[in-house]
């Protein structure tokens, strides 16, 4: 079977299930907490004595978005800081008394509603069920030890026409883009290598091998754009597109940007989920005729990094 099969197999089956736990979710994690909140509540009663940057990373949580739910959980009493006695700059992390019955409770909902969600299953269908998502959980465990092998890196030479070749290829063999979106995009790329003024391109590599990349470059003084974010599918779901992301607007935040926006495509559902996830907020659209054989909306995504 060709990769693709693979991939499309793959993808199928994320979407219905994605579809199952979400109608879990909203079930279990509804007012007065959210998804998130109630990862972040069980992160800490698990991991005990951690800190909100360790949980950020391994959530993959806006550092704004994290900060307010810390504040929020201090503000109700559902978690307790304390100053590390090996690092005075580090600050743990527990839940108090009222944060750990909260926990318990979010439990008995989770338990409540996976038992509705498989109480029609036979005895053997739930076993098969659970061995499969051992299996799954066991390969992609497999796959997440390579991630201490990831790395972030500004560019270098050569690498650009590697990333005009990755958009090529990418944007050809799935979704059938045109030469003249190659084109588009090399000559963006070449513009940019004239003038880096206020911006960077990133590479993400994987043992060594690229797979993606990400690129901030100047708008105004106080506003910039995020351009060229890619990753090679193969690679998708194992939080390198996160690192890319956080690498790009930590960037924005540290040149004292005050915006970033965006372009892209609606069809793009997995980049515009992560946008999403960063806060980021579909403010315009507009059709595109050129680079397929049908008409495209490219949307642009903004985020107020005064609030975050």
């Amino acid at each position: 079977m060709e990769l693709i099969n693979y991939v499309e197999k793959i993808r199928k089956f994320n979407r219905y299930y994605a579809n199952v736990l979400g109608k879990v979710d909203l079930e279990i994690y509804n007012q007065p907490f959210s998804l998130t909140e109630a990862r972040v509540i069980t992160e800490i009663f698990y991991k005990n004595s951690c800190t909100a940057t360790e949980i950020r990373e391994n959530l993959g949580i806006d550092r704004g978005y994290m900060s307010r739910i810390i504040q929020r959980f201090e503000d109700e009493n559902i978690i307790l800081k304390r100053q590390s006695t090996e690092d005075k700059r580090r600050y743990l992390l527990y839940l108090t008394e009222h944060g750990i019955t909260i926990f318990e409770n979010l439990v008995k909902k989770a338990n409540c509603g996976v038992s509705k969600m498989i109480q029609n299953l036979s005895e053997r269908d739930l076993a098969k069920l659970v061995t499969s998502m051992e299996t799954i959980e066991s390969i992609y465990t497999k796959d997440h030890s390579t991630l201490t092998q990831v790395a972030i890196r500004p560019f270098h030479a050569g690498d650009v026409g590697y990333v005009a070749h990755l958009h090529g290829r990418l944007y050809n063999h799935t979704y059938k883009f045109g030469p003249l979106f190659e084109y588009y995009v090399m000559k963006g790329l070449s513009e940019f290598m004239i003038s880096t003024d206020g911006g960077e391109l990133w590479i993400a590599e994987l043992n060594g091998e690229i797979v993606g990349s990400i690129a901030i470059t100047k708008h105004s003084n106080s506003v910039a754009q995020l351009r060229w974010f890619i990753l090679d599918e193969n690679y998708q779901g194992i939080g390198i597109g996160k690192k890319l992301m956080e690498t790009a607007i930590n960037y924005c935040k540290d040149q004292n940007y005050k915006h970033v926006f965006l372009w892209t495509v609606s069809i793009l559902a997995t980049a515009r989920y992560l946008y999403q996830n960063y806060n980021f907020t579909l403010t315009e659209e507009k059709t595109n005729n050129e680079w397929t054989g049908e008409e495209l909306i490219e949307e642009r995504w903004d985020l107020d990094l005064s609030k975050s």
